[in-house]
This record gives structure tokens, sequence and C-alpha cells, in this order.
């Protein structure tokens, strides 16, 4: 049981990471393609810049990098 708590947390994606392995980090947990991840996270950086800007950051320093 442990072992597939470990594995489903969310956490960023150093290995497919283009700034910082969060959106590769999303869609892995969410077995996502990482594309529509990252489309969705700039289309909504440019709706609502400054809750996704501030979303991402948080995201950046509270989860954990893994490969």
């Amino acid at each position: 049981m442990r072992n597939y708590i470990d594995l489903n947390r969310l956490h960023r994606d150093s290995v497919h990471a283009k700034i910082s392995g969060v959106c590769a980090g999303l869609a892995k947990h969410w077995h996502q393609p990482r594309w529509a991840i990252r489309v969705a996270a700039i289309a909504s950086l440019l709706l609502l810049p400054v809750p996704t800007a501030v979303a991402y950051g948080m995201a950046v320093i509270l989860l954990p990098t893994r490969p």
C-alpha cells in the first residue's frame, strides 16, 4: 500500500521538464499527454495571468521533485 501512495502523489517531473516540471508532473499524475497540460497552462496564463502565475509559483515551491 505504501508504494501506491508514493507513486500516486503529485510531484514535479524533472526528466520531462521544460521550465520546472510542474506541467509534466501533473500530466503524469492525471495520465494525460504533457502537451495538453502545457497548452491548458498557457491558455490559463493568458486568460487569468495573476492567479495562474501564483499557483504555478506555489507548485514550484511546494511540490517535491521526482524523476
